[in-house]
């Protein structure tokens, strides 16, 4: 179990993350791809972006055990702000740092996920003198890493990106939601199961025991469709604390089979779709779903009945402009990139 300790210091400094971070996705999701597990909600990615990996990846699958400890360095906290920050970030790591990580995946730090979750490549292991000569190479193997890190992106997780801001805006807008009803004690009290807020105490599912104390320093929250099961973490304690979490999952927009892959069957319907939101009315509604709206509040900002909101609603779901989330016993309703972007070029309008 992890156990994050705050002070009332941390509490106020608590933070949702804007966006997903591009290298913890590409990360996450290059553990997805090998896991057989959750064939219904990854399946039909896998298929994809297996069919789409021409290039190599041995570099990431020696730093990215299975299982276990996983170097610190292959997210940093410029991941937040888009791909290129992230990589620019990536690669400017001081050697005394790379070495020093790749020292610890060498030996297995037991260290849990993000720090991975379990023993990491021990020594004996037959990666080892591949590992080696990336750990006494300094940063001159950078360029193969960073070169792998863009060719698996693209394949696996650039494809699918816009279906994954969605998924993140849906939940920092039940998160949201959560912390103006209560503030930061509602909204960690909020967050998914695995998840258990007794202040001042966040108790984490988690593959080995460790205590995290942030000392002030606050706490990002950094939701993620590629997480499953456990929050992550950074294994380094004087890092800038972050905790990746799996995005809620039961969401009445999942398509029945591989939600997060969006094939060009899945685009024409939508474009079929999107020809029964000419009209007023839609528009009006789309509208007012605005940072969030269960179905009952989208009713009487658009001033339509409950029925009539939520057929909206459903229509517009499944063209694509609108992703729903369950929050507790209600619906929240929000407005995706591609929602967003036909209101903002009035689209919609009749």
């Amino acid at each position: 179990m992890l156990r994050i300790h705050f002070t009332g210091v941390d509490l106020a400094r608590v933070r949702m993350a804007g966006r997903p971070d591009a290298l913890w996705e590409t990360i996450l999701s290059f553990h997805r791809l090998r896991d057989r597990r959750d064939a219904r909600l990854f399946g039909e990615w896998r298929t994809e972006a297996r069919g789409r990996l021409n290039g190599e990846t041995r570099t990431l699958g020696m730093l990215i055990p299975a299982r276990g400890y996983f170097p610190d360095f292959l997210t940093p906290v410029e991941g937040q702000y888009g791909w290129d920050v992230a990589l620019d970030a990536l690669r400017g790591i001081r050697p005394e740092r790379l070495r020093r990580e790749l020292v610890l995946l060498a030996g297995g730090s037991g260290a849990g996920p993000g720090a991975g979750g379990g023993p990491g490549a021990g020594a004996g292991s037959p990666v080892a003198p591949r590992l080696r000569e990336f750990m006494d190479g300094g940063t001159k193997h950078l360029p193969r890493l960073l070169g792998e890190l863009r060719a698996y992106h693209r394949a696996a997780v650039e494809p699918y990106w816009t279906h994954i801001q969605a998924q993140i805006e849906a939940e920092r807008a039940a998160r949201g939601r959560a912390l103006l009803d209560g503030g930061a004690d509602e909204l960690l009290a909020s967050l998914p199961p695995m998840l258990r807020w007794r202040a001042p105490v966040l108790e984490c599912d988690y593959p080995v025991d460790r205590d995290v104390r942030l000392r002030g320093r606050g706490l990002l929250l950094q939701p993620s469709f590629f997480c499953r099961r456990t929050a992550v973490t950074l294994h380094d304690p004087e890092l800038p604390p972050v905790l990746v979490y799996p995005a809620a999952s039961h969401l009445a927009s999942a398509p029945a089979g591989g939600e997060a892959a969006r094939t060009v069957h899945v685009e024409e319907q939508r474009q079929r779709t999107l020809g029964k939101l000419v009209g007023h009315t839609r528009s009006v509604v789309l509208r007012a779903i605005g940072d969030g709206a269960t179905t009952s509040e989208l009713a009487r900002r658009a001033g339509v009945s409950l029925a009539s909101a939520s057929q909206h609603a459903c229509v517009m779901r499944e063209a694509g402009l609108v992703t729903t989330l369950r929050h507790g016993n209600a619906v929240l309703h929000t407005v995706t990139p591609l929602g967003a972007a036909l209101l903002k070029g009035g689209a919609v309008a009749s």
